[in-house]
C-alpha cells in the first residue's frame, strides 16, 4: 500500500483570512455538497472558524450573496443590500 502525504500546501481561511496548511484546513463548499467532487474548486475555513459556524438551513443563501455583491462591494454596500434582501424575502 502506497504511503499516505500530508498536504503541504497553503490555505487562506475565508472567514478570518489566516493562511493555515492545507491538511489543517476544513473545506467549504459553498453549493452545499461537499462529496460530489468532480470539477469543484472548495475554499477553505480554519479550525476555530470551521467550529464556530452554526450549520442550519442555507438554501438560497449563496444565490442572494452572488445577488447583492458579495466581495465585490464595500462592507457598508453589502449589509445595507443584504439586510434588504432579507427583508424582501417571504
Amino acid at each position: 500500500m502506497w504511503p499516505v502525504r500530508r498536504d503541504s500546501r497553503t490555505v487562506t481561511c475565508i472567514a478570518c483570512g489566516e493562511s493555515v496548511a492545507r491538511a489543517d484546513a476544513r473545506e467549504y463548499d459553498k453549493h452545499g455538497d461537499r462529496w460530489d467532487r468532480e470539477g469543484k474548486r472548495f475554499e477553505y475555513l480554519c479550525k476555530d472558524c470551521s467550529a464556530s459556524l452554526v450549520r442550519g438551513d442555507r438554501d438560497g443563501l449563496e444565490a442572494t450573496l452572488v445577488r447583492v455583491g458579495a466581495g465585490d462591494c464595500s462592507r457598508e454596500t453589502f449589509l445595507a443590500r443584504f439586510c434588504a434582501a432579507i427583508e424582501e424575502e417571504p
